[in-house]
């Protein structure tokens, strides 16, 4: 690597405190190179190399995450309750190196990052996380911030690129999987549910995370209580139900996205109504119609998710990482089989819906 590139040299663009003693790789991230710097004076920093493969404009991003975050400092009480990135001398909250590359850096906060919820009370403070989050930014200008992935939940485009991925039949799989085709197919009349009810205005464009699992919020190490939400580059203008119905996907199914033994795949109504009852406390300024449609939104991301999962399998697996031949398949049928475990539920879960709203 040349010298001029090495995370040692690039933090010096960055106006931080005393003089650095160390750099190190730090996290377990897949995406961005990470690293956390230690200065003399006990000042600790996270440097990050925005992965450009990712994210094409990594320009764009870092505009979202800025005018997010300095929107949320100048209304919260705790500066830890958001990050905090460094300026350089151009006074921008980034640095593009000789090779393209952005870099950005922000103050270190110390607290617990969970892979999964260890009890109920930790999926519930992912809750009042993401729901703060929202409330935070509700007069926030959505439609301010980059579309840095088009289209990214228009759930009826996915449904488009499948059916596509199913006519070519690229690697000669939709033989063995129509079973889970025709599942997907006679639910294509919902996928547009949530775009149409932002279209029409139904519901409001909110500024939306994207990336709602719970190893997103920082939690505090002695109180356990949620403290910020982290990794803002898929921040953007959508719908609430979005984030919310995302977390619901992932927090409230009872087995692993990729869990091969179906039985053991269903959505825990304890842990619905524990997220349900924490987003809402959060965030006061959820429409009636944002909250009529939450099970809806929990319903439409575990859908789409199902179709992109099999979408990949069908083209062979050129998006989604794979472990083995049929990991998108086995993941694509973790979604289905929570999909139908949501309809069969549906009842149960729009009166939860309603009890924890009427005790707001």
């Amino acid at each position: 690597m040349n010298i001029s590139l090495r995370p040692e040299s690039i933090i010096t663009y960055f106006h931080t405190h005393g003089n650095i003693i160390e750099c190190k790789e730090f996290g377990s991230g897949h995406i961005n190179d990470t690293y956390k710097v230690v200065a003399d004076d006990g000042h600790v920093y996270v440097l990050q190399r925005i992965n450009k493969n990712v994210f094409n404009d990594t320009i764009a991003v870092m505009e979202n995450v800025s005018a997010v975050t300095d929107f949320l400092r100048k209304t919260l009480k705790c500066p830890r309750e958001t990050l905090h990135f460094l300026r350089t001398d151009e006074n921008l909250r980034y640095y593009i190196d000789e090779n393209e590359d952005c870099w950005r850096c922000y103050e270190f906060t110390d607290g617990i990052c969970l892979e999964a919820p260890e009890t109920d009370e930790d999926f519930y403070e992912s809750a009042i996380a993401f729901g703060r989050f929202q409330e935070m930014l509700s007069t926030f200008p959505a439609d301010s911030l980059h579309e840095t992935i088009p289209l990214f939940h228009n759930t009826p485009n996915r449904y488009r690129m499948f059916k596509e991925a199913v006519q070519k039949d690229a690697v000669g799989r939709v033989a063995t999987v129509e079973e889970e085709i025709r599942f997907l197919l006679d639910r294509e009349k919902e996928a547009g549910l949530i775009c149409d009810a932002l279209e029409s205005g139904e519901l409001p464009l909110r500024v939306t995370h994207n990336d709602t699992k719970i190893n997103n919020v920082l939690l505090d190490c002695k109180t356990r209580k949620a403290l910020c939400v982290l990794d803002l580059d898929t921040v953007m203008p959508g719908s609430s139900l979005y984030d919310y119905g995302d977390s619901i996907r992932f927090g409230a199914a009872t087995a692993a996205e990729d869990e091969k033994d179906l039985s053991k795949v269903t959505m825990s109504l304890n842990l619905f109504r524990v997220y349900t009852a924490g987003y809402l406390k959060a965030c006061s300024t959820l429409t009636e119609k944002e909250i009529q449609m939450l099970p809806v939104g929990a319903k439409m991301m575990t859908l789409e998710v199902a179709v992109r999962f099999l979408t990949d399998y069908l083209e062979g697996d050129h998006y989604f990482k794979v472990a083995y031949p049929e990991h998108n398949l086995d993941r694509a049928r973790t979604q289905i089989k929570l999909v139908a475990d949501m309809e069969q539920k549906w009842d149960e879960m729009n009166r939860i819906v309603a009890e924890e709203a009427a005790k707001r």
